[in-house]
């Protein structure tokens, strides 16, 4: 296979869990909460993002202990497989094989909707804000668009071209160093607005009568979109993390808790800051300003420069995803139906990605949310 350790790819697809781990998510994800739930969501996507530290090491952990070597020196790990291993250590083997199904076959599916059609549609949304809105000559080409794009993650999952997934894992820490500065510049300048935000967020947080439907609500708004953006009890990291080459479960447990540290509570936070110090008006959720095109807003408002750097970074996020979340996709799809079942997966997945550029924002987000849960 062309993951195995073998062959030194397991680290390129551990780093690609990494930088699939930071996408869109912190960029168009958190928009949405603030812009639905108000700026109390923010403090729940933060305690959730902590908690999810500790999912996620023993995600990890689990993930590298029941890993299966192939007979071909592949490697094939994740939640399916630790299940399966622990139920039968718990004397429940009729349960096993059934639960990894379950699991594997949720997957599948919510790769499509979580890794794919999200990431392109949004990478989209984003190409449209920067060549002109609602009158850029390629409002109604997404076509175009995902016919690239699409092209490109099919070239690397299914043209077998490893090299761009090697550069983008390569790529992805700088740009989310660089996305990382810019927040923090654009948080600066407009420090005077900092304590209120603050404010904001610990306020709202507790206020019966905030936004989407009082404490409880912004609460679970928070948690799931903590979730969507950082992986953390999801289990699909762990696919990619017990590729690695380690003897050690524990040492890769400390790698996967930096993650949702790093994704949610340092990410997630500075971008909802961004907002909050910038564009944040209570009646956004009713202007149709969401997701992506409202983080851009809030950069160009202090940088008016940031739109196309942040729209690079968007791209190689979308693309970054995609190819992570294609390796838990195949890999689930050769646990239920088997390796020969890979192709038509891998063609499948390249088709999604493609028409998400084309249709409705709105469908898109719908098709998140149901599938997402699947998962969950």
């Amino acid at each position: 296979r062309d993951f195995c350790l073998s062959r030194g790819l397991g680290d390129v697809y551990k780093r690609q869990a990494v930088s699939g781990t930071v996408g869109i998510g912190n960029i168009a994800g958190v928009a949405i909460v603030i812009s639905i739930g108000g700026p109390g969501a923010t403090f729940w996507l933060i305690i959730a993002g902590f908690l999810g530290m500790s999912t996620k090491f023993a995600e990890c952990v689990a993930g590298v202990m029941y890993r299966k070597v192939n007979p071909d020196g592949s490697i094939s790990g994740g939640p399916m497989y630790y299940l399966e291993a622990g139920l039968h250590q718990k004397n429940l083997s009729w349960l096993a094989r059934p639960m990894g199904l379950f699991y594997a076959l949720a997957i599948v599916f919510g790769c499509l909707g979580i890794g794919n059609m999200f990431q392109s549609n949004q990478a989209f949304q984003q190409f449209i804000f920067i060549t002109g809105g609602d009158s850029s000559y390629f409002v109604d080409k997404g076509w175009l668009f995902g016919s690239i794009l699409a092209g490109i993650v099919g070239l690397v999952i299914i043209g077998g071209i490893k090299s761009i997934a090697r550069v983008t894992s390569k790529l992805v820490p700088f740009m989310t160093l660089t996305y990382v500065v810019g927040a923090l510049i654009v948080i600066f300048i407009n420090a005077d607005r900092v304590p209120w935000a603050l404010s904001a967020i610990f306020h709202e947080a507790f206020d019966p009568s905030a936004m989407s439907g009082g404490m409880l609500g912004i609460m679970i708004l928070g948690f799931q979109r903590a979730a969507f953006s950082n992986e953390a009890g999801i289990g699909s990291a762990a696919i990619a993390h017990s590729t690695v080459r380690t003897q050690e479960p524990v040492s890769e447990g400390f790698v996967g808790l930096m993650e949702p540290f790093i994704d949610t509570v340092v990410i997630c936070t500075l971008t909802a800051l961004v907002i909050l110090t910038t564009v944040y008006d209570p009646t956004m959720a009713n202007e149709g300003i969401q997701g992506i095109a409202l983080t851009s807003t809030a950069f160009s408002s202090t940088l008016t420069w940031s739109v196309i750097p942040l729209s690079f970074i968007a791209l190689l996020f979308a693309f970054s995803t995609a190819i992570a979340w294609s390796y838990y996709g195949d890999r689930s799809a050769a646990y239920v139906f088997g390796e020969k079942s890979v192709v038509w997966y891998r063609l499948i997945y390249v088709g999604c990605f493609f028409i998400a550029a084309v249709i409705d924002t709105e469908v898109v987000w719908n098709l998140a949310y149901i599938i997402g849960p699947l998962v969950t």
